[in-house]
């Protein structure tokens, strides 16, 4: 079946001007344009706009989508079968905020007794996904399921004692990262020192036994080599703060 613009609009639940918008970027185009101007749209336009609005779901930018789609190696069926495996991720995420919420309001009423750990389970949930869909991948490749699994257990039965030291640690860390950018100088004592946090702060989401000087100057590295590691640095201390870490901790790791 065709659909013009309007009606495309009503059965997707997205705005004309939104259609409009994605023709001109060049990420869903009109199969035609009729005799009278209207963009024609059909079947082929209708999965593309379906798809487009999963990974939209998913929180992926415009960009992104559209070189997903573009990919000569774009398949439907695999594209949606991740997507649902997400979106059940998500689900699963989201019962848990309902649950904790159902707790707490429990506890408010007297109904129940609820711990500070129970509290914060949901909101530890979204981080191990949130985690998991940016990092996933690489992590396993470099550590292996086993250290990954048993260091998302360490985090989500982390303490919120623990986890409020786990802030106080990094932002510390970003201090003394600030302090030996502006001394431009990775073997000044703030620069060890934000090495030494680092090494902190890593205690509580590795698991027991598994540090090593190796491992951890292997990590600031990446830290470098993976743009959206040296983009959260930079956006918390400043530009160069990446490059810092890592030559502060391999000086740090490189001690006796």
């Amino acid at each position: 079946m065709n659909y013009t613009i309007k009606q495309l609009s009503d059965l997707a639940g997205v705005s004309g001007r939104t259609l409009r918008f994605y023709d001109k970027i060049n990420l869903l185009k009109p199969e035609s344009i009729n005799t009278s101007g209207y963009r024609i749209y059909g079947p082929k336009q209708v999965d593309r706009l379906q798809q487009i609005l999963f990974f939209r779901e998913l929180k992926f930018s415009l960009k992104e989508i559209s070189d997903i789609l573009s990919a000569d190696d774009f398949n439907r069926v695999d594209a949606l079968t991740e997507q649902r495996k997400k979106l059940i991720a998500e689900k699963k995420r989201l019962d848990q905020l309902i649950a904790t919420i159902e707790k707490t309001l429990a506890s408010q009423k007297g109904e129940t007794v609820m711990s500070d750990q129970e509290k914060f389970v949901g909101f530890k949930k979204k981080m191990l996904d949130q985690n998991e869909q940016k990092y996933g991948k690489e992590i396993r490749e470099k550590y292996g399921e086993e250290t990954v699994k048993k260091s998302n257990q360490q985090f989500a039965n982390i303490s919120k004692e623990d986890y409020e030291k786990t802030v106080m640690i990094q932002n510390e860390m970003f201090e003394n990262l600030r302090e030996a950018l502006s001394l431009n100088d990775p073997e000044s004592s703030c620069a060890q020192k934000a090495a030494d946090l680092h090494r902190q702060w890593l205690s509580f989401f590795w698991p027991k036994g598994t540090y090593s000087k190796k491992a951890h100057a292997g990590l600031a590295q990446m830290y470098v080599d993976d743009p959206r590691f040296t983009k959260y640095y930079e956006n918390n201390v400043a530009k160069g703060a990446a490059e810092m870490l890592r030559d502060a901790i391999q000086i740090y790791t490189a001690k006796p």
